[in-house]
């Protein structure tokens, strides 16, 4: 979304990204991983995301996958090599609720719902062109 953020913003939409974190954790995500040219927003109490219905994949699914990952090279950067990123990724993985999926919602100017996507696990995210398709028709 950082890299496309403009394509989106030229057609009068806005992006917000919500995380199922505090305002603090945040911050230390933004001193590591920004800046962005969006608003990330808090969720701790994880009210949007059960709102939507997000999904929470099992665990030993999830760690299934991120260990053939591993074995077979796919997650080449799961821990950055940024020492900064990389401290703040392992910090998440033991503090923060990781395996809690997301989704992408596109509202008109009216708070109408156009388009929603829900993950289902970290692979399954919407793509930019999907996006950018619905935002364009």
């Amino acid at each position: 979304m950082r890299e496309q953020y403009e394509d989106i913003e030229s057609e009068g939409y806005q992006v917000v990204a919500v995380a199922p974190s505090k305002a603090t954790f945040i911050t230390q995500f933004l001193d590591a991983f920004g800046p962005y040219p969006f608003k990330i927003v808090g969720d701790p109490n994880r009210e949007a995301f059960n709102g939507i219905g997000a999904i929470t994949p099992s665990k030993t699914m999830l760690m299934a996958k991120v260990m053939v990952g591993v074995v077979f090279r796919k997650f080449k950067d799961l821990i950055p090599k940024d020492k900064q990123q990389a401290s703040f990724v392992k910090k998440s993985m033991t503090t923060q609720d990781v395996f809690i999926q997301g989704g992408t919602f596109i509202f008109n100017e009216n708070g109408k719902l156009l388009w929603k996507h829900l993950d289902e696990s970290p692979e399954k995210h919407a793509t930019i062109e999907q996006i950018l398709k619905v935002i364009k028709s």
